[in-house]
């Protein structure tokens, strides 16, 4: 499985492209329609996602892979983002007015923070079979490596208790199967020690759980 992953990674990095393409789509369209916040930020992140996998597979193509300042895109959009899961928690939980505003702010911290990791981290170039990506480099700041912690696990660990919540509450599991397959599947490379596709596994998470975003948002309904 590891030598098929490595010889066919650009090829299924571009199907992660497509997909994530399509549900911008859908979830734009669906937005336009319910004028819903929580779809935009779930819309966001998406867009995030799609520009974080299509700079990443450009570098099967591109020789030499992307340009530092190019690729660094990806990492300030991801730090930029990612946090608005903290909202899509707080709307799932029908939270209004003050506490809502509570949860924004937290978040524009957060994002703020992203944005200054994306901006701070120091980038080397790794290769994976055909695709020549840029990476976050040991010399990276210990702050910015836990600011990317936090962006990576302490969002969706708490969103994945919402979604427990939700599931009880709502009787619907969407919104906690979105989080349960991006924490899984963050886990599963260095599980399995594939660190060098931790990239890469991570992308299938990453799709399931814009798919059951997507889901629970048709059936969320704001009060």
């Amino acid at each position: 499985m590891r030598d098929f992953i490595i010889n066919n990674c650009s090829a299924m990095i571009w199907c992660i492209v497509a997909i994530e393409a399509v549900f911008a789509l859908i979830l734009g369209l669906k937005f336009k329609k319910d004028k819903s916040l929580m779809t935009l930020c779930m819309l966001l992140i998406d867009i995030g996602l799609f520009i974080d996998a299509l700079f990443i597979v450009l570098g099967a193509v591109v020789p030499g892979g992307l340009p530092e300042g190019v690729s660094r895109i990806r990492f300030v959009s991801h730090g930029v983002l990612i946090p608005l899961m903290f909202p899509i928690g707080g709307y799932a939980l029908k939270l209004k007015g003050k506490y809502i505003k509570a949860v924004w702010i937290f978040t524009a911290i957060i994002c703020a923070l992203g944005f200054a990791e994306g901006l701070a981290t120091h980038l080397e170039l790794r290769q994976v079979g055909d695709l020549i990506r840029h990476a976050s480099a040991d010399t990276t700041p210990a702050w910015a490596d836990a600011i990317s912690s936090i962006l990576s696990f302490g969002t969706v660990i708490p969103l994945m208790v919402v979604g427990i919540a939700v599931w009880v509450k709502q009787k619907t599991p969407h919104l906690f199967l979105s989080c349960f397959f991006m924490f899984a599947f963050s886990a599963l490379g260095p599980a399995t020690g594939n660190m060098d596709l931790i990239f890469f596994i991570s992308m299938i998470g990453e799709v399931l759980m814009v798919l059951f975003f997507y889901l629970y948002a048709r059936v969320y309904k704001a009060e």
